[in-house]
């Protein structure tokens, strides 16, 4: 949950009554997203668009990046520039706080009846606590993960919530275990159909070979840069081990893929860098190599093998060792309680390519460990079935708008695991 780096809004850009108030806000209409990381503009894109299709003339600001703008929202800032993970953000909180500031100067001027902070708490909290008690409702799309670290703020969650909307399964029960109004509504991620016709389409532009490895370095600056070059090598040692190997990058966005070229001064053979289709590329290959994030879920709905790495400094390795609570930290085997695939998260500088090899060699040389993998990957998958997280969200929106109660009191929660149980106990 990184911290990123804010530009400065144009205070006013709505249009305004006579008596020089937005008209939509003087109604009691308004609605406010606040994101502050790429991940954060496509989480709340699709509910700003449902909330749009179902009231064309609801008036929705925000504090975001350019899939809010397109998707029908007002934007007020652009905050989605460029997250940043750990220490990475201590250089930008400054920045932050003057966003914050900058925003609370604007709410003094419009009324908004309900603010949906999405994800970056550490960004988002401070905004909740000054707009809940001037009687706004406070929607949170994606639920922080307390359940990984920081438990101590369910207290500050529980006094500036009136949902929490959940991407997870388990985050559900275990926010309501705290008294913290909670709802699972599926991710976006895995809760959208998949062209399989097309990317088999797309996929043969894409290298030829075997086996097919794949790359993700992730999607921020810091996260390539300390993890890109321990992924090459990796590919570089399972090339040699499988003579005929394709590997293949894929950076987010043009900025990360002239990252990438700056970071691997010469090309080693068989491998490739694009620019996004991520999608397609997952169907391509055989195993991909991942920093950990949300694109884990990514290869878990195509039920792709992968190896988890997350490099961090040693200071970073060594905080993450003393406050993370879960004995996984890789999406996938967060929801399953269990390992199902290998991470490396955090992991420390010294982290050697040879691990990583001999993991994914696991993969590569016997089908047996392929099919296990995928088949415990298409169970976590399953357990989004049938949710739409857009059309959940809005529902939600709706309702605090509409003063009505946000969910049935008498809906069971799904069926889960505690993150925080240990292992062992998870496998019996």
């Amino acid at each position: 949950m990184g911290v990123p780096l804010a530009v400065s809004p144009e205070l006013d850009p709505a249009p305004s009554s006579a008596d020089g108030e937005p008209a939509a806000s003087r109604r009691g209409r308004a609605i406010l997203f606040t994101a502050f990381e790429h991940s954060g503009d496509a989480h709340a894109a699709p509910v700003i668009a449902e909330l749009k299709r179902r009231d064309p003339g609801l008036i929705i600001y925000a504090w975001g990046g350019p899939l809010m703008e397109a998707a029908g929202a007002t934007l007020i800032a652009s905050t989605c520039d460029d997250g940043a993970m750990g220490l990475h953000g201590f250089r930008k909180i400054f920045a932050v706080r003057s966003e914050i500031q900058k925003l609370k100067r604007w709410a003094t001027q419009h009324r908004v009846l309900v603010h949906v902070p999405v994800d970056s708490p550490a960004a988002n909290f401070p905004i909740c606590q000054h707009l809940k008690p001037k009687g706004v409702r406070v929607a949170h799309l994606v639920a922080p993960q307390l359940w990984a670290w920081g438990a101590w703020r369910i207290k500050k969650l529980r006094g500036c919530t009136d949902i929490v909307m959940c991407l997870l399964p388990f985050e559900e029960s275990w926010f309501k275990k705290r008294q913290v109004p909670a709802k699972f509504i599926g991710h976006p991620v895995i809760n959208r159909e998949l062209d399989t016709e097309a990317m088999g389409k797309r996929q043969k532009s894409l290298p030829q070979g075997s086996p097919r490895i794949l790359l993700l370095p992730g999607s921020r600056s810091a996260e390539v840069k300390a993890n890109l070059p321990l992924l090459v090598a990796s590919f570089v040692e399972l090339a040699d081990r499988n003579r005929g190997a394709a590997g293949l990058i894929v950076a987010t966005n043009d900025k990360l893929a002239r990252l990438a070229r700056n970071a691997i001064r010469d090309m080693p053979v068989g491998l490739h860098l694009i620019v996004g289709d991520v999608e397609a590329a997952i169907h391509w290959c055989d195993v991909a190599l991942t920093v950990s994030g949300t694109v884990s879920l990514d290869l878990t709905r195509q039920h792709r093998p992968m190896v988890g790495v997350y490099r961090t400094g040693i200071v970073s390795w060594l905080g993450a060792k003393l406050m993370l609570r879960t004995p996984f930290r890789l999406l996938p085997n967060v929801i399953a309680g269990r390992e199902i695939v290998p991470e490396f998260v955090p992991a420390p500088p010294w982290l050697s390519a040879r691990s990583i090899v001999e993991a994914a060699t696991r993969f590569l040389k016997d089908s047996k460990n392929v099919a296990i993998a995928a088949e415990e990957l298409r169970r976590v998958a399953l357990r989004f079935h049938g949710r739409s997280p857009a059309i959940a969200a809005a529902d939600m929106i709706q309702r605090l708008i509409d003063g009505r109660p946000v969910e049935d009191p008498k809906a069971p929660p799904p069926a889960t695991v505690d993150p925080e149980a240990p292992a062992e106990a998870k496998r019996k």
